[in-house]
């Protein structure tokens, strides 16, 4: 049997999208190419791999037991390429950062940075809700995950490098921008915009009102930080983001933060990599750039904290 790794990953992104056309997509090529790989993959292999049903495809058994090997084979590439890019010059290094959405506020400046220090390092970057990014991560798709609630499991390890305290948001028009003070259960009375389903965010709020003991009613849902805070200004409600996204807003008097009992929330932002994966140069490097700006009020044995 002569299988190729170009064979493997092919199939591993057929497997992955359950869709050829995808997989083509991902890859840039044709589906006729990925057709006629995949062909040629199942007569090496001797029996079939996928099947369509209706409009979908599906894995055979054998189909799944050769995804196993092949997302293996897929991280010993990437393991091997890590391990050779460590006698390379930085300066052609590749780095693949996912990150949630609401990191992208204060990131552009340090990857503007590390491109001005490495200027033919090339960088790619995947913006998307936790649950993708840590999905990115689980594939084996990001070298780094950048996070504000670190996953839990023991195949992965954290580092905090920066505060991240949420806050409530209003309109300056709304009546609770009035006041003082807000006890905590007056936001029982309150519309909530939020973020959609696998969201940090929206999971950290739901816990913590949960744990407070005090219902909150969630009104419109969106799926970036710059629509929920223009559905705060137009007074659609109330909302939760983290205050490094509305610096701007706060300057020019579109937005206020509400002084509610048990808020800011405080958390940290956390830089995540596989624990077995070996670091590349670049990614060690964007790494030292991250602990380098974050606050320097806690120790390094404080910030360093192993996801088990």
């Amino acid at each position: 049997m002569h299988v190729t790794l170009r064979q493997l990953r092919i199939f591993e992104a057929v497997a992955r999208h359950s869709s050829i056309s995808r997989a083509a997509g991902e890859l840039h090529l044709t589906q006729p190419a990925v057709s006629m790989q995949m062909k040629q993959l199942e007569e090496q292999i001797g029996m079939p791999l996928i099947e369509q049903i209706g409009k979908r495809l599906f894995l055979t058994d054998a189909g799944v037991e050769l995804r196993l090997h092949a997302q293996r084979f897929a991280l010993q590439s990437q393991e091997l390429k890590a391990a050779m890019d460590q006698f390379r010059d930085l300066q052609r290094g590749f780095l693949r950062l996912a990150v949630v959405s609401t990191a992208n506020y204060f990131l552009p400046p340090l990857i503007a940075t590390l491109s001005e220090r490495y200027p033919s390092m090339h960088i790619s970057l995947q913006v998307a809700n936790r649950e993708d990014v840590l999905g990115a991560l689980a594939d084996n798709r990001t070298d780094l995950a950048i996070t504000g609630q670190p996953p839990d499991s023991a195949d992965l390890s954290a580092l905090s490098f920066k505060d991240n305290p949420l806050v409530v948001i209003a309109a300056p028009t709304h009546a609770c921008a009035k006041l003082a003070a807000i006890p905590l259960k007056r936001m029982a009375q309150e519309t909530f915009v939020v973020r959609e389903p696998g969201s940090g965010t929206r999971a950290v709020i739901e816990r913590h009102f949960a744990e407070m003991g005090v219902d909150y009613s969630p009104g419109c849902e969106f799926n970036t930080n710059e629509a929920i805070k223009q559905a705060v200004q137009a007074g659609l409600g109330l909302a939760v983001v983290s205050r490094q996204t509305i610096e701007l807003e706060l300057e020019t008097n579109r937005l206020v933060v509400l002084p509610v009992e048990g808020f800011p929330i405080m958390r940290r932002w956390y830089v995540v990599h596989r624990c077995e994966k070996r670091l590349s140069a670049a990614a060690t490097a964007f790494v030292e750039l991250l602990l380098a700006q974050g606050e320097t009020s806690r120790s390094p044995s404080e910030r360093a904290t192993s996801v088990k």
